[in-house]
């Protein structure tokens, strides 16, 4: 029912930023949890960053807290994850993810019903 598509992602140095979007279609989701999620190779997905519209709070990795900011806008159906002071472990494929549920847990996969497919971020030292 819902479409993710993410964009935003590329190569950048350590220390740079970069802003990630995830566009949505074929439904809306101004009331749905929306997160971030990333994979390095090798390893799980993990949970990056979500916001819970019925709880009004954002939720963080301690990995990116105070360094990564999830926002959205509604009216345009799309959800950002702006990453400031990058590090070479932060590379990853992210993806978006929307949960129209309302699960208390956010930071798990299972939780989420849509997924995009992924947008390639790498920091160079």
């Amino acid at each position: 029912q819902v479409q993710l598509v993410e964009s935003g992602g590329g190569l950048v140095q350590a220390g740079d930023s970069l802003k990630l979007s995830c566009a949505a279609s074929g439904r809306t989701f101004s009331s749905y949890t929306m997160a971030w999620f990333r994979q390095a190779p090798g390893k799980e997905r993990a949970f990056v960053a979500a916001f819970r519209w019925s709880s009004g709070r954002t939720y963080y990795a301690d990995s990116v807290k105070g360094r990564f900011t999830i926002s959205r806008d509604n009216a345009k159906n799309t959800v950002y994850l702006q990453m400031n002071s990058l590090k070479p472990e932060d590379t990853a494929v992210y993806y978006c993810a929307a949960d129209q549920k309302d699960s208390v847990a956010v930071t798990l996969r299972y939780a989420y019903d849509y997924w995009g497919q992924g947008t390639q971020v790498t920091v160079s030292s």
